[in-house]
Parts: structure tokens; sequence; C-alpha cells
């Protein structure tokens, strides 16, 4: 900080240029309107103003000297230019020069004193002195008396310096020659151009009336405390006069001045005693101090004339007061310390000790009063700041003075503390398990993870994300989506439990904060089996292409004695792959029995002579879910010691099955015909209907180099639905010569050589013709293999 010191006359016309502040001070003029360059006073903010454009302090108001100093010999303006960011306040003072723009002024401008006739010369009245409220040579310098016979004119210095005029007698007066006087007395002040006032003194003459009143003081000077109440005295004036009678009766008044007419409001003179009493409440505030003049007329009209000052002593009757000059508010809670919150001012009207303020915070916060100058402090934070813990802080400031008895006041200041993004979202865990039955509906919520973040507003809004936890591992984002405002987990597919067991991702969420804060959690979904796999036996095998199966058991053969074991598996897991064995459709007591856990087939009791050599069981096995899933298995037992014991019945049972089979294989061999048939007249429709299209030139196709034309084997499987189930397919080949057809199965896993299949890729089957030969051939394979299956029962 620094003070700048001017100096401008009194009634400078309004928005004249004082000079360049900001350049004064050494201000960029581009950075104080963002530094809130301000001037702050209570007096000199009515009088003066800062265009922050161009840095000029200019006259806001008329500037009249006597009005703002009255007669005191030097008058400022003072006021603070504080600027912001950083903060620095300057001391700015500017001396008001006096011009002589007042002229002398007596008051009244017509008085009368009466003098005897017998006055001797030599005698001294004293007269009413001139006003003027410029200073310096521009106040009154000398009077001057107009000219005649009986009167001169004499100054008499006070001992305060002011010049008072004094009428003396230079010749005897004559009542019966000349009965009244009238002079002119003049005022000159000392300033260029020369101003003057006049009064006109009219001198009566009386009879008998020899002395004048004589004060005992040519100046009183007296103290009063402003705290006086109404009807105080404050002084008793003493005056004297040598002669008697009504002659010697004195009567006090206050002389009747510009100043004086306003201080009789103030005070009260006996004008029988002298006393001067307060009429009012006083204020060393608004006035220190008081000049009166006063005058004792005795019964005769003589008059003498004294001064009364009259200070006004302080008391401590003002508590100080704070104002907020400059105030930030909110402030980024990531403030550093030492980051200016606030410029206050403190001010107290009273002087002295009793003017003298202490300023402090009351209570523990961050913060610290320093002292920028007599009248400011600064507000600035001592440690770091969390809006998490405290959003806000009430700073509650004491100002004391140092008056007896001490008077204080309180100021509160709010302030705000800004939110940050210095939290990112948390997660209540490190790791998250989640649990989801196979076989789940695709685009159903699984799962809701949720994050939360101190932070407010945009920083605590919150985006959710998944991810692979290992960059090698299959994506994620195939099998599940995660809402990114709530975090709700989908699930984009039906998951199998016998395929994916487990899944494991990072879930991220990140704050709309800048620069946005992120946090990571891991999340392990397990999939829960659910009973959707029958079991499956693996012995005997169910896949033997309708060959019998069958056991053979010693006749000898003692109770509990292993014949077989079956051997089934389940592709569930837990409760739902626990499997158990069980004979079904038993219509008489079995001499054998199962074992329910391990699926043993053993004899239940010894064979008898009586007993039936043929035993046809039928197994099923079930597993333990819920609803209980079973596959059966049929298995012949043959009881015998000897192998040649059971062949003739099993040559009849091959022999009834031969014949079944031939007749079967029949049955298929006239399907193939007719379907082979239909598939030549399906392909030369085709092949007419292009022929038909492609004219006008009877061009013919060149021939496929292939001997049979391309034909998906999946379009016949799309279209199955008799007695072979999938995903076992028809192998239709239709040579060019009809004495070739060949049918035969396919395996599931049995690669087809498709390229001498005949064509039925989907282009081709794109026209209606098309359409209709597909849908020939469609029932023709459905009547065939309602053939075979009827054949078959």
């Amino acid at each position: 900080s620094g003070q700048l010191h001017y100096s401008i006359a009194e009634e400078l016309g309004k928005d004249a240029v004082i000079a360049n502040i900001v350049n004064d001070l050494g201000l960029d003029i581009e950075k104080v309107m963002s530094r809130k360059f301000s001037i702050v006073s209570r007096v000199s903010e009515k009088y003066l103003s800062v265009n922050l454009e161009n840095g000029n302090l200019y006259v806001k108001d008329r500037i009249d000297r006597e009005r703002l100093c009255q007669t005191a010999p030097s008058c400022f303006l003072t006021f603070d230019a504080v600027v912001e960011n950083p903060l620095n306040i300057f001391g700015v003072k500017i001396e008001i020069q006096d011009i002589n723009d007042n002229p002398p002024v007596f008051f009244p401008e017509v008085f009368t004193l009466k003098m005897i006739e017998l006055t001797p010369p030599g005698t001294h009245l004293v007269l009413q002195h001139a006003e003027d409220p410029d200073i310096g040579i521009n106040a009154v310098q000398s009077y001057r008396l107009s000219d005649n016979q009986y009167f001169r004119l004499n100054e008499k210095t006070n001992s305060d310096l002011s010049k008072t005029p004094e009428l003396v007698l230079e010749k005897p007066l004559d009542r019966e020659t000349q009965s009244i006087h009238e002079l002119i007395l003049t005022a000159s002040d000392g300033g260029n151009p020369l101003r003057t006032g006049t009064a006109l003194i009219r001198i009566i003459v009386t009879d008998s009336n020899d002395n004048l009143p004589v004060f005992t003081q040519e100046v009183y000077k007296v103290s009063v405390s402003e705290n006086a109440p109404i009807n105080s005295t404050v002084i008793i004036l003493t005056a004297t006069d040598k002669d008697e009678g009504t002659n010697a009766k004195i009567t006090y008044s206050i002389s009747k001045t510009s100043k004086n007419n306003f201080y009789t409001s103030i005070f009260h003179i006996n004008p029988a005693t002298g006393e001067i009493t307060t009429k009012e409440n006083l204020n060393f505030e608004n006035k220190e101090h008081y000049e009166m003049s006063v005058q004792a007329e005795d019964g005769g009209g003589l008059v003498a004339q004294s001064k009364v000052l009259i200070e006004i002593m302080d008391e401590n009757d003002n508590a100080p007061e704070i104002s907020i000059s400059s105030l930030s508010t909110p402030i980024p809670e990531d403030s550093a310390p030492g980051t200016l919150i606030a410029l206050i001012e403190v001010h107290d009207q009273d002087s002295g000790e009793n003017g003298q303020v202490d300023c402090q915070i009351i209570g523990p916060s961050p913060f610290q009063l320093l002292s920028s100058s007599s009248r400011y402090y600064k507000i600035v934070t001592t440690s770091a700041l969390d809006r998490e813990l405290v959003p806000w802080y009430n700073i509650t400031i004491l100002a004391t003075d140092r008056g007896s008895p001490q008077l204080s006041s309180i100021k509160f200041i709010k302030l705000d503390i800004s939110d940050v993004n210095d939290n990112p979202p948390m997660f209540m865990k490190s790791t998250f398990v989640a649990y989801l039955p196979e076989n789940n509906l695709p685009g159903a919520s699984i799962y809701s993870i949720q994050a939360s973040d101190l932070d407010i507003g945009d920083n605590a809004k919150i985006i959710y994300s998944i991810f692979n936890i290992n960059t090698e591992d299959f994506p994620v984002s195939p099998y599940f989506s995660i809402n990114i405002e709530t975090g709700v987990l989908y699930a984009q597919r039906s998951f199998d439990y016998e395929q994916h067991k487990e899944f494991q991702m990072q879930v991220s969420a990140k704050d709309n904060g800048s620069p946005p804060l992120s946090s990571n959690v891991t999340l392990i979904i397990h999939i829960i089996d659910q009973n959707d796999n029958a079991p499956k036996i693996l012995y005997p095998s169910t896949e033997s292409g309708g060959s019998p199966f069958f056991e053979m058991v010693p006749f000898a053969s003692e109770q509990g004695s292993l014949i077989t074991k079956v051997i089934a598996v389940d592709a569930d897991s837990g409760h739902n792959s626990w499997l158990s064995y069980h004979f079904i459709h038993m219509s008489e007591p079995s001499p054998f029995s199962i074992s329910q856990h391990t699926g043993e087939i053993r004899t239940s009791r010894i064979f008898h002579e009586k007993d039936i050599s043929k035993h046809k069981v039928v197994i099923m096995v079930k597993d333990n879910g819920d609803p209980s899933l079973s596959v059966t298995v049929t298995l012949s037992i043959y009881v015998g010691d000897h192998f040649q014991q059971v062949v003739p019945q099993l040559n009849n049972q091959f022999n009834d099955e031969q014949q079944t089979s031939n007749m079967h294989n029949i049955y298929l061999v006239i399907a193939l015909a007719l379907i082979s048939l239909l598939f030549i007249i399906t392909v030369m429709l085709v092949i007419i209907s292009k022929y038909k299209e492609s004219k006008p030139t009877p061009e013919f196709p060149t021939l496929n180099t292939n001997l049979y034309s391309q034909f998906d084997p999946r379009m016949l499987s799309n279209y199955n639905n008799g007695t072979l189930s999938l995903p076992y397919s028809y192998n239709v080949c239709v040579a060019l010569d009809s004495s070739e057809s060949d049918f035969s199965f396919l395996k599931p896993n049995q690669n087809v050589p498709v390229e001498n299949l005949i064509d039925a890729d989907d282009s081709g089957l794109g026209n209606e013709s098309s359409k209709e030969t597909l849908s020939a051939v469609e029932y023709s394979i459905s009547e065939a293999q309602y053939s075979i299956s009827e054949a078959q029962a």
C-alpha cells in the first residue's frame, strides 16, 4: 500500500479532472475493472468519482471548503483506493485550497450605540466584527470608518490574534447640536480580487451614563462533556458597571451574528445572571467546539462585547462500526492458505482512545484477521477448506474500542464454500458378487451397483461403464450392458451354465467433474445351474441303431451277483446332477435289483427251473432337479449257463427284426425314388423358368463342371418333421442318370460334401417359381417321412 497527495482549489466545476489516479498508483488500466477498483470513504464518495475506463479522478459534486472545514486552517478530503486480486489499499489525501469566494459580512448590518454627551474624549466603544468564512489572506484583514469629526477607528488585537474594531471618541459630544451620528464601517479582506462588506453605525447621544460595562475577561474558554444533560450550566459570565441605579443594571445576551443565530438553538444565556446553559444534547462527533459573541448592556444603553469559546469533550458514546468493503463468496474449497476472503473497515466516531479499535474473530475457524491499515482488516484463510466437512462458515467479528467503559459491536459474515471435484466416486465394497440363474430372459435387469460421490452438482454426477479385467479374456459387452446413469446391469443374452459358469468384469464409476475422477470395482457374476439337461446313459448305449442289447446271466448265479452296471452322466451340476436308477414297468416280482445310487444290476434271488430265461427290463435314470428329468433304456437279460442256450432265441429275434428292417428298407427305397423324381422335375422347372427369362437369344447356359448341383443340407433340416429327429438330416443325391440314386443317414458331426448336392442357395429361391417348387419338395419329404414312420410302426 502507498499514499497519494493532491491539492485542488475549492469550487471546481463538476467533472473537473483532478489527476489520473490509476497511473499515479502504478496500476494497469486494463486490469482495474477486473480488480474492482473503488474508493472508500464516508465523505469523499459524495464529492469524487473514478472513471475506470481512463483512470481519471473527477469532481463529482461542488466542493465548498467553508462547508467542509469551516474556519480550520487546513482542509482535506481523504479516502482509500482499494483494488483486489491481489488486495492493495492506497491512502489518498486531497487538500482543498481556499479561494476568495466570500466577502466580509456584518451581522446585523445596522447596529445602534448609545453614548452620554458627557463621555470624555478617548473613550473606546467595541464594535461588532465582520465575518468572513474564508481563511488566511482571504479573511478580514482591515476595517475603515467613514470620515467624521467626532470619531476615529481603532483595531484591537485579541489574545486569539483576531481583530476587533473599536470606535474612539476624539472630541466631546453635544446632544443639543447633534443627537444622532451615523457612520459607515467597511471591512476588507486580502484576496484577489478584493472583497468588502459594510455596516451602518448609529450613535445616539444620551444624558448622564458615563461608564461602560466591562467583562471580567475578553475571551472566556470553557470545556463541557458531550454527555452533559440538557439545562447543564456551561459558564457564568460577569460584567461590571461603575454607574449606579438603572445605568448600572446589566443585561446579558448573545450577539446577533449569523453563527450566533444557530447557537441560540443550542445554548441559552440568562439575561440577568449571565449563566449560559444547554438547550439540546451536545455531540462531539457533530461539532467539537463553539465560538459565540456575547454582550453586556447597561441601563443607559452602553454595550460591552466578549467572546466565549466552548470546547466539547469527547465521551465514549459510540460503538465501533464494522462495514464490509469487499467479500468473495463463495470461495472454492481448494483455496490455498492465505487466500483473501473479505476486506472490512472498522470505524469509531469517537476520538483518542475512545476511537481506537481492536478487532478479532470469535470462535475457532480457519480464518484470521490481518491489519491492512489503521481502519482496514483483511480476512484470509489459515488452513485448507473441505466443503464436504463444512459447507459454509458464519464468521463472527468482534470490534472493541479502548474507551471507558469499552463499547463493542459484532458483525456476522456468511461464507459459502463452493465444491471442487476432489472426491472420486466410491463403492461400498471392493468386490461385488451376483448370482444369475441360467436360461434367463435376454434384456432383463440382473443386478444394480451403486457408487456415491461426496461432491455436489456435476462433480457428483456418476457415469457407469463395464470392461474386461484382462484384455485377453473374451469381451463382456456382448453379454452384459449397464445403464450409465443408474448402474443397473442387464443381460444381453440367455446364459447356459454348462458353457459359462462365471463372469468377471470391472465396473467403472466416473464423475462429471473437471478433471473427471473415477474408481473401479470388480463384479463377479456366478451363473446358477438350472435343471435343463436330462441324464445321458453311456452304458448300455442308446445309440446302437436299434440293435438289441442284452446281458447273459448264468443260471447258477447266487443272490446279489453283479450282472452289469448302468453308467449315466448329467451335464448339470450339484443337486441337478445327482442321479438315481430305477426299474420301471415291472409286472411281476423281478429276480433282479438295481442300486439307486450306483446303477449296479444284481440278482435279487437265485433262479429256479420254472423261471423264464428271457427278461426285458426298462431302466429309468432320473436326476434330483426340480422338476426332475429322466431317461430310459431297455436291457434284455438272458438266463443260461451256455451261450448256445440263448442263440435260438436271439436268432428268432434277429430274424423278426431283419424282416421288419427289410420292409423298412423297401419303404425307404420307394420314398427315395419319389423324392428323387420330384427333385429332377424341380430342377428342370427351375432351368426352364430361368431359360425363358434370359431370352431373346436362344442360348443354353454352360453346364456346371460338377456332376451334381449344390444343395445346403441345412435346408432340409429346417423342414424336418418326420420320425427321424434332428440332428439327423437327409443326404439326397440325384444323378443325371435316373438309374443312379442314393439315400443315407448322416450323423450330426459328419462333414457333408455340399459341392455334390443340389444347389439350394438362398439367392436362387427369390422368385415365385422357386417358392412353389420348394413347397412341393417340403410336401414330398413330409409324405416320405410319414411312409417311413408307418413302415417302422
